[in-house]
């Protein structure tokens, strides 16, 4: 075994994942991801904390790219195109291309009940990096706070709808037409 692999991320990643969805997230271990990656388990620990991180590891920086598409909107963008520009954003560097992969991994995380927990730090942490980035816009802890927790249950609801069909829509139509659809909703 060579003693530097250059794709051993990767490797670990798609191991996990393939485990993960043949025989659960519980029953797999570090050793059998590491197996059938051709790694060790140092290398393992190298790249990540615990088997979890293998799922949520590429997600961390996720909040503080939120709060710095926020921020960093021209001055005078309204409120709902800086959502409408960080989704897209995110839609498209994120998401698009990798749909069969991210129905894997929403499966394997929808089955397990800490993983569901997990999947919910991570949206309350993207929503609580938005509402900063709108507070230090100087909204009102209340605008900020409803703007942030509306946008991430927009982008949730949408990527699961978008897991659901098998068409081509692009992710970002789907939050337009989510959107839309809030609009009306909240006009009836």
């Amino acid at each position: 075994m060579a003693r530097w692999q250059p794709d051993a991320r990767e490797r670990l990643q798609h191991a996990a994942l393939e485990l993960f969805a043949e025989q659960g997230f519980a029953a797999t271990t570090v050793p059998a991801i590491t197996a059938r990656a051709g790694l060790t388990t140092r290398t393992f620990f190298r790249h990540f904390a615990d088997k979890r991180e293998v799922l949520f590891a590429d997600e961390a920086e996720l909040p503080a790219y939120a709060e710095q598409l926020v921020a960093g909107a021209p001055a005078g963008t309204s409120p709902l195109a800086i959502v409408l520009a960080g989704l897209r954003a995110v839609a498209e560097a994120r998401f698009e291309g990798r749909k069969d992969t991210i129905r894997q991994w929403r499966a394997i995380v929808t089955a397990d009940a800490g993983l569901r927990e997990r999947e919910l730090q991570k949206r309350a942490a993207l929503a609580a990096a938005m509402q900063s980035g709108f507070h230090a816009r100087g909204l009102d802890p209340t605008r900020a706070a409803l703007l942030a927790e509306t946008s991430a249950t927009l982008m949730y609801v949408s990527v699961t709808a978008w897991l659901e069909t098998d068409d081509d829509r692009k992710l970002y139509d789907i939050i337009e037409a989510a959107l839309d659809t809030l609009r009306a909703t909240l006009d009836t």
